[in-house]
């Protein structure tokens, strides 16, 4: 794989191993090692690993906020924007599956930025319920409790991380639409 950086491929190396492993468990060491350079050297590029898992998941978390802002202020039914919520996380997911590990299981070592991204994913989820609130108001949803609307369904976009490499030959566009229509439609007949 070509990084655009030093530091990018120090950042993607560092989230393979931090989903292999965990995060407490990897040492600088074990990312200079994965890369073939010595440990020293990680520091010309990078401050700490705490740095590293700031970096991805603060990205990952700032991405999925602007993207949910941009999709509830659409003028789209709620319908169709939990379509584009499922497919942002699909397409987020295939495109990093190593950082949504690290954004679903590492979260809470984050020191620095962790009341920041506290923030950004209060915001993401209140927006979510928005979505979902509208859609009942519309009549679009059935009458349910948006809480567990969102529970059911993050619950499942979020854990894509784990399924989503096992599924080589998946086509991502045929899948969005079907796990779409599972959480949306339900799987009644």
């Amino acid at each position: 794989m070509k990084y655009e950086t030093r530091k990018d491929e120090i950042i993607q190396t560092s989230a393979v191993l931090f989903q292999k492993k965990g995060y407490s468990a990897v040492t600088m060491r074990d990312i200079a090692k994965a890369m073939g350079i010595k440990a020293a050297s990680l520091y010309n590029h990078i401050k700490s690993k705490q740095e590293i898992l700031s970096e991805i998941i603060i990205s990952l978390a700032e991405q999925f906020t602007e993207q949910m802002k941009i999709i509830k202020n659409s003028d789209d039914n709620s319908i169709d924007k939990l379509k584009q919520i499922v497919a942002l996380h699909v397409n987020t997911t295939s495109n990093n599956q190593f950082g949504m590990a690290s954004l679903n299981n590492d979260w809470m070592h984050l020191e620095a930025e962790l009341e920041y991204y506290l923030k950004l994913r209060k915001n993401y989820e209140n927006d979510f319920r928005g979505v979902i609130e509208e859609g009942i108001q519309g009549s679009e949803l059935i009458n349910g409790n948006p809480e567990v609307m969102l529970f059911s369904l993050l619950s499942t976009l979020r854990s894509l991380y784990i399924w989503l490499p096992k599924k080589e030959d998946l086509d991502i566009e045929k899948f969005t639409t079907e796990l779409s229509l599972v959480l949306i439609n339900g799987i009644n007949k």
